[in-house]
Order: C-alpha cells, then structure tokens, then sequence
C-alpha cells in the first residue's frame, strides 16, 4: 500500500493504548493519523479540519455496551458533515448495532479487537468511497459552472443592433409561454439558435432539447423517427424504439426544415404535438 494512500485520518477513542497501537500502524499508511481521547472535541475537529476517513468508538464514559454515545457523536458528524466517511469500531458489537449503524450513516464497522489486515482493507474501501465524494462533488461544480456560463445572457447569438435586441425581446416573451412557435428564415442565418435560445429561458431549461433535421428525413422512416414503432412492426424494426416526441417529453423538440414535409405529414405532425398538450412538447 503506498505511503498516503489512506489521506488523513482521524481516530477517537478513549483507550490510550488502542490509539497509540493504531497511530502506529497507520502511520505508515496514511497521509496524517490524528488521534483524540474526548469525543466532546468531535465538533471543533470535524468543523476545523478534513478527514477523509473518521474511525469511531461507540462507548465512553456512559456505558461499555450500548453504543449510544458512538450513535450520537456519528449523528453529530454527519450534521457537520454529510459526506462525512465514519467507520464505528466497538469490542460489544452484535448484527442489530452493525445494522443500525449503516442506517445511521456509518460506512462501516470492526470489532475490537480488529486485524491489522482487515482494518487497512476496511480503511482502504472507505478511502475509495471518500475519493468518488470528492470526484462527484467536482464533476457538479463544474457541470454548475457550465451551466452558469451556459445561460448567460445571448452568449450564444451575436448581434447588438435594435433589430437582434428586438428578437432577443420576442424570445423572453415566447419562452415564458407554451405556446408552439413557428421560427422563419433563409438557411444560415441562426433558426436553431433561436430555438436553443427559447428553450433555455423557458420552464423547460432543465428538461431536454431534441433536434430533428426534417429534409434527412424519408418519407417511409418520417412516422417511425417521430412517432417510435415496436418491435415487429416493419421488417427491420428489431426493437421497440421512442419517437422524437416522446423522446422530448416536458422538453422542447425543434423540427429543423419543417417547411420540406410534405402537407399530409406536417397535419400529422401538428395534430400529435396539439395531442400532447400544453404541459408536454413543445414545437418548434
């Protein structure tokens, strides 16, 4: 095991003994092995400093066997601390205690007196927990940021002129409504742009944006794309497979082209969005 592959670890206990055998053994391990005989110190250490694991006894002056202490001081770390990885070690532990310190938030839990093998592996796992805490934790600040930078105002569009901040006006008015929205243009000048732009101001920014190009649409695959088939419908309809429309449902789908359907498929495609309702698919 390399030299910190454990991080910092925190110990509480109040057998001296016990934290100086475990110090000892962990320090070859671990990054930092701080120890602690009052549990009373639990909420100045956890607010103070960052562990990645906390290794904690269930009794202390109270009792020997309950455990009642260890729950109320793992409660007070997960308080502090949500994500808090804690492992409860005991030398009275049974399945009941085992079981309800997993419901309470515990990762796990040893019995006293533990193998030096079986600590470090227990140790080991809980690291690799507190490890995909922090690396969730970085892909949500950065998914946040994203956003953030994402739903700036018009970032996406360019233009300043009273003509685009008369269009810009248009779209927060439409996007606060569920109204279906007809976006007009010669090929290039930024449709689907538009589009984007409705979806992220409307109530549906959370929900999905569904592109569908209609002139690379054929005419035999234009109900299948749109409104899914099952399995065995046509000859090469191996699966079940969702149409766009109920690929987009509660999100917006944006019929790119729409103006290349044939009339008897842009009724259809109408009349199923109409179906929907205001509450569903909106399109555009």
């Amino acid at each position: 095991m390399d030299q910190t592959a454990l991080g910092k670890i925190l110990i509480i206990d109040d057998n001296e003994d016990l934290l100086f055998a475990a110090k000892m053994l962990l320090k070859k391990h671990a990054k930092e092995v701080h120890i602690e005989q009052d549990p009373r110190r639990i909420p100045f250490l956890v607010s103070n400093k960052q562990f990645d694991v906390i290794l904690l006894d269930m009794n202390f002056t109270e009792d020997t066997t309950s455990g009642k202490e260890g729950f109320y001081w793992l409660k007070q770390i997960k308080e502090l601390d949500p994500q808090a990885v804690v492992i409860l070690i005991t030398a009275f532990g049974n399945v009941e205690m085992a079981v309800q310190a997993l419901k309470e938030g515990a990762t796990d839990f040893i019995l006293k007196p533990w193998q030096n093998e079986k600590l470090l592996a227990t140790l080991s796992a809980a690291m690799r927990l507190k490890e995909s805490y922090t690396t969730i934790d970085k892909l949500s600040d950065k998914q946040k940021q994203l956003q953030s930078d994402l739903k700036k105002p018009y970032t996406e569009i360019i233009g300043d002129s009273p003509a685009m901040r008369n269009i810009f006006a248009i779209i927060d008015k439409v996007a606060a409504t569920d109204a279906n929205v007809l976006i007009l243009g010669e090929n290039g000048t930024g449709k689907e742009l538009i589009a984007r732009a409705i979806h992220d101001r409307s109530l549906r920014r959370d929900e999905i944006f569904v592109g569908v190009d209609m002139g690379a649409i054929t005419e035999t695959l234009f109900e299948s794309e749109l409104f899914g088939h099952k399995k065995g419908a046509f000859t090469d309809a191996k699966e079940d497979r969702a149409g766009r429309f109920e690929v987009a449902d509660k999100g917006t789908l944006f019929l790119d082209e729409i103006g290349n359907l044939r009339l008897p498929n842009a009724v259809e495609a109408a009349h199923r969005a109409a179906a929907q309702g205001g509450d569903t698919d909106r399109l555009e």
